[in-house]
């Protein structure tokens, strides 16, 4: 029978669904014969993501030095954090320390959260997620990737890839955001199997296409939106590919002023447009927005090859699972960055494990509860050795029953345990709390700034990107300091970020990258959805969208859209 609660955080009425309930009830565990129920969410399901999402800091990063032997790191925790012990990727992946020699009995009168967030804060960390990489020391949730710099949640291969976001097997590139598939594209989001494209959004098999949104198969095109296989066209003007060449020419790319004049143009296009009321791709029943490969999901985002998922962002091939983020899971709940594993339940960073409950940063374990920093291990509570499997179920049960009896089973981690500023967090991309808004709610706010520190002369980067074919004005601008004309922040160019800017023809961007990376958040839609009619003349139909409604957007439903493109 469906439950209709209140949110224990921002008192809004939810629905625990008839599904919702037979799901808790088929991740329940048994453990020494008894099974232990996971009880109905006292939080909606925006305040369950935003609760998980403010444990995971993904863009900011910090020098600090490491606890183990005081060298000079990169990390993910910022060096006034000294409650949190960090140690560099390869000092933690050493077998020079033991998670076991952290261990300890569980307390039976202490409450369950109180003493793991003691363990918490005494298992070292790691400095970032960064595994499997090659030069990329300032990349953070990034794998398999060569020669990137500062781009985050970066799979499958990425190489020589700068200042991007959840890019996936991304090649030479620049500002890439929510892409897979692409090479040689700057100020790319939301696109796949591109070349050569620039500042466009929801691109698909497309190549040397600038300025232009919602394009399929498309090639040579400039200021277009809603065309598929289409080529030499400007503004949706079909030319010939003399003409076309011929008002190529009039464009001017490598001026930033004129970039400034083209950009106000294409967002002005994106506005006026219609749109899709959702960017999914071959997906069947799937609710939420950016979906590709998929079914059966409810109040999701960002999924791929996922099926029978609800409540969840950015998940790739999981199956089975609620509230979660991360990858090839099954029959998992309450997870924030998991993957290649089953039968998770309230984990962080839980990777190539099976049966895990209220563990933390565990890779390659089974069979583990409140556990933290371990890998290959098994029958562990508190980071703890059990000697058998009856043991282990023995005493699990018994924290269980102390875990109900403190209202604390079936919930996630408490906000205070987070290390993290919510300011720091991926949930502060998704849910703009102030400072005041945060710390009421029971999260931290991080007020330092350990950014680059400058009070000398400002470089002045010149307009024209041809300029710096001289080597002199190259050694100038990667010599000198640039000025945030937005956020007045101090940055630097890098010597890769040039040699893209020079070999494709684009000025020298006057931003700091943190203030790029936000515009380029600005692109993909809020993790939040509204219901609404089709906006074509005469069309009945209605659709949940991630569009609200006072958003300029001509938005239209699937029948209607496809009739739109040309």
């Amino acid at each position: 029978m469906a439950e209709n609660k209140t949110c224990k955080q921002c008192s809004k009425e939810f629905v625990v669904e008839d599904d919702d309930l037979l799901f808790y009830k088929k991740i329940s565990p048994t453990f020494a014969g008894k099974t232990f129920e996971i009880p109905s969410p006292i939080l909606c399901p925006e305040c369950r993501q935003m609760t998980r999402q403010s444990w995971r800091n993904e863009t900011s990063i910090y020098k600090r030095d490491s606890d183990k032997s005081g060298v000079e790191i990169v990390s993910m925790y910022s060096p006034d954090k000294k409650s949190v012990k960090v140690y560099s990727n390869d000092e933690w992946w050493s077998d020079a320390w033991s998670g076991l020699d952290y261990g300890r009995d569980f307390v039976p009168s202490r409450p369950f959260f109180d003493q793991f967030g003691e363990l918490l804060f005494e298992v070292p960390r790691f400095a970032l997620f960064n595994v499997n990489n090659e030069n990329c020391p300032f990349a953070n949730y990034a794998m398999d990737n060569k020669d990137c710099y500062m781009s985050f949640v970066s799979y499958y291969g990425c190489d020589n890839t700068h200042y991007s976001y959840t890019a996936f097997s991304v090649k030479d590139s620049v500002e890439v955001f929510k892409s897979e598939k692409v090479e040689n594209c700057y100020r790319l989001g939301m696109s796949d199997e591109c070349y050569n494209c620039f500042y466009s959004l929801r691109l698909h098999n497309c190549s040397d296409c600038w300025f232009s949104v919602d394009l399929i198969g498309c090639r040579n095109c400039i200021f277009c939106s809603n065309l598929s296989h289409k080529e030499f066209c400007i503004g949706n003007e079909q030319l010939t590919k003399e003409e076309y060449a011929k008002r190529l020419r009039e464009y001017d790319f490598g001026s930033y002023d004129k970039t400034k004049e083209y950009l106000a143009k294409f967002n002005k296009l994106r506005c006026d447009s219609p749109v899709k009321f959702s960017n999914s791709i071959n997906c069947e029943n799937c609710e939420g927005d950016n979906h590709k490969d998929s079914r059966n999901l409810k109040k999701c985002f960002d999924q791929t090859r996922c099926e029978n998922v609800k409540y969840s962002a950015i998940a790739v091939g999981c199956k089975d699972c609620q509230d979660v983020h991360g990858g090839d899971m099954d029959q998992c709940y309450l997870v924030i960055t998991g993957g290649y594993g089953g039968n998770y339940v309230a984990a962080h960073t839980v990777e190539h494990c099976s049966n895990m409950y209220y563990s933390v940063y565990c890779f390659y374990c089974q069979d583990c509860f409140g556990c933290v920093g371990l890998h290959h291990k098994q029958y562990c509570i508190f980071n703890k050795q059990y000697p058998s499997k009856a043991e282990y179920e023995q005493k699990v049960s018994e924290i269980i029953a102390k875990m109900i009896s403190d209202e604390q089973w079936g919930q996630f981690f408490p906000h205070k345990l987070s290390p993290f500023g919510f300011n720091e967090t991926f949930a502060s991309r998704n849910y703009k709390l102030t400072k005041e808004e945060a710390l009421k709610l029971g999260f931290k706010w991080q007020d330092n700034d350990f950014g680059l520190q400058y009070e000398g002369v400002f470089y002045e980067p010149k307009d024209d990107i041809g300029e710096y074919q001289a080597e002199e004005n190259r050694k100038s601008l990667l010599s000198g300091v640039l000025k945030c004309e937005q956020s007045g922040k101090p940055f630097k160019v890098i010597s890769q970020e040039l040699a893209f800017y020079l070999k494709h023809g684009l000025p020298i961007p006057r931003k700091h990258y943190k203030v790029r990376m936000d515009e380029m958040f600005e692109w993909s839609n809020p993790r939040q959805l509204w219901h609404r009619k089709c906006m074509n003349e005469g069309c009945q139909n209605e659709f949940e969208t991630t569009y609200a409604p006072e958003r300029p957007e001509k938005v239209y439903c699937e029948e209607c859209y496809q009739k739109t493109v040309i």
